[in-house]
Formats: structure tokens, C-alpha cells, sequence
């Protein structure tokens, strides 16, 4: 009895260190850091990994991510220079880089990160017209970056981005918002529909003085090929006419010398001579195309050819 007493008593013994080996050893995830207090005092802070932590020691104060963090603001009413009274909500894009400042400077910082958030947001658009909101969200969404991000320096936080996702205006305003840009719509679209017009008759207008050009070119071009044509034919004609010339040219000459070849080879006396040359230059007057031209002294020497050629005649009769 005794002996099952004290295996019972080991058995326990056994099992609490056990279980007091294990909650000593701590995983940290990737992502993730831990808090460590030992006696109620910051100890340190576990990276991601295994660590071995003293029991009854040593204490988890809080598990914080490392990861970018996204909160959401809720919409807050703001009252503008101008007063007219809008509605704006934005996104702010955090990193946690100190997990000691996280937890013992702030009590809770993502409540810190808002309520910094919307304070300064009211600041800032507060000093600005409704136009200005409007047209300048990069302008706001920098000045909140830098004066948030200066704000949670002392928590441990990086303020990555903030980002404007509404600004509501009172229904009346939307209204002439909406007005107000269908008319500017409209003023485009007449203003496009005009330049369109201008634009099309300018193209008419160039196509129009184009073509006549164009056809002046061509009517230019037309007259200079007929004159080249006209002046072409004159001089084939001119030269057809002068190539006449000369070939009956060739030809008399041909027949005169033929003539006085077969007088030479036939001995016939001056008489006969005279008659032909007579003859030859009677074939040359015919031709309208010959001019002859003859001094005095031949037309004497006709005179008394044609004289010999009369006498001949009546003897042959």
C-alpha cells in the first residue's frame, strides 16, 4: 500500500515538471513578437523562434504583429472654411516596429492611431474651403501621414499611408455638384461638336483647294503635251516636206545626169544638147516646189536654143 502511494506521489511529481518543462518553452510565429515580463518587469522581447522561459518567473505580458495593419476610421463630420458641413472617413495603413513602446507607452494604440487621426483630420480641413477639400486629397492625406506618424513615433508605430476614402457633402450640395458637372459636360460636348464642325470643314475646305490645284496641274499638263504634240507633228511635217525636196532633188539630178550620160555615150551634137537641157529645165519649172534661177547670159543662150528648136521642128515636118 505504501509502495502504490509513493508511485502515485512520483507519478505526479513526474507530471508536473513535465508540464512545467513545457510552458517554459515558448514558439514564437513569424509575424509576431512577444512581451516578456519577469517578477511584473519588462524582461525582454522573443523574436520569432523557440525560447525557453524561467517558470512562475517569467511572463508573456502581450503577443503584438509585426505585419501591416490596416484600420479603418469612421466617418467624422467636419465643418469646413467655407461652413458647410461634410462627412469624411479614411484608411490608415500601419507597421509595428517596437513592440516594448506599444505596450507600455499607450494603453491601446490602435484607439490612439484614431482618435490622432480624427483630431488632426479636423484641423486640417477645417482651414480649407469645400473646393479645396475636393481638388486636394493628396495634399490632405500627406499632412495627415506626417503629423500621425510624428504622433505615434512615441508608440512604436510607422504610419505607412493614410488614404481619404469619402467626403460626403449635404444633399443640396450634391445636387449642384451634380448640376454643376452636367453642365460642364454639356459646354464640353458643344465645344467638341464645334471644333468637330470646324475641323470638318477645314478638311473640306483643303480638299476642295486641293482638287482644284490638282486639276489645274493637270489641264497644265494636258496643254503642255497637246503644244509638244502640235510642235511635234510641224517638225516630222517640215521635215517629211524637206525630205520630199531633196529626194526629187536626187531624182532631177539623177535624170539630168542620166541624160548627159547618154548624150556623151551617144555623140549627138550641141543641138540635141540644147533641146534636152531645154526639156530639163521645162520638167524643173513645172515642179512647184523648184525656184531656178538664171542669169542673163543662159536666157540668151534659151533664146537662141528655143530659136534652133523651131527650126528643127519645121524641118521635121
Amino acid at each position: 500500500m505504501e509502495n502504490l502511494i509513493g508511485l502515485i506521489i512520483t507519478g505526479v511529481v513526474v507530471l508536473f515538471v513535465l508540464i512545467v518543462i513545457l510552458s517554459s518553452i515558448k514558439i514564437v510565429n513569424t509575424g509576431y513578437l512577444y512581451v516578456v515580463e519577469r517578477f511584473g518587469q519588462y524582461h525582454k522581447t522573443l523574436e520569432p523562434g523557440w525560447h525557453f522561459l524561467i517558470p512562475f518567473a517569467d511572463f508573456v505580458r502581450k503577443k503584438v504583429s509585426t505585419k501591416q495593419q490596416i484600420l479603418d476610421v469612421p466617418p467624422q463630420s467636419v465643418i469646413t472654411k467655407d461652413n458647410v458641413k461634410i462627412s469624411v472617413d479614411n484608411v490608415i495603413f500601419y507597421k509595428l516596429l517596437n513592440a516594448k513602446d506599444a505596450v507600455y507607452n499607450i494603453e491601446d494604440y490602435r484607439s490612439g492611431i484614431v482618435y490622432s487621426a480624427t483630431t488632426n483630420m479636423r484641423n486640417i480641413l477645417g482651414n480649407m474651403s469645400l473646393d479645396e477639400i475636393l481638388s486636394g486629397r493628396d495634399k490632405i492625406n500627406q499632412d495627415l501621414l506626417s503629423i500621425i506618424d510624428e504622433v505615434t513615433d512615441a508608440y512604436g508605430i510607422k504610419i505607412l499611408s493614410v488614404e481619404i476614402k469619402n467626403i460626403i457633402p449635404p444633399t443640396e450640395i450634391q445636387e449642384a455638384m451634380e448640376k454643376q458637372m452636367k453642365a460642364e459636360r454639356n459646354k464640353r460636348a458643344m465645344i467638341l461638336e464645334a471644333e468637330g464642325q470646324r475641323q470638318s470643314q477645314i478638311e473640306k475646305a483643303e480638299g476642295e483647294k486641293r482638287g482644284k490645284i490638282l486639276a489645274a496641274e493637270a489641264e497644265k499638263e494636258a496643254n503642255i503635251r497637246r503644244a509638244e504634240g502640235l510642235k511635234e507633228s510641224q517638225l516630222l511635217e517640215a521635215e517629211g516636206k524637206a525630205k520630199a525636196i531633196e529626194e526629187i532633188a536626187i531624182a532631177e539630178a539623177e535624170a539630168i545626169r542620166k541624160v548627159n550620160q547618154a548624150i556623151i555615150e551617144s555623140g549627138t551634137n550641141e543641138t540635141v544638147i540644147a533641146l534636152k537641157q531645154v526639156e530639163a529645165l521645162k520638167e524643173m519649172a513645172n515642179n512647184p516646189a523648184n525656184k531656178l534661177i538664171l542669169p542673163n547670159e543662159t536666157l540668151s543662150s534659151l533664146g537662141s536654143i528655143a530659136a534652133i528648136g523651131e527650126m528643127l521642128k519645121g524641118s521635121k515636118e
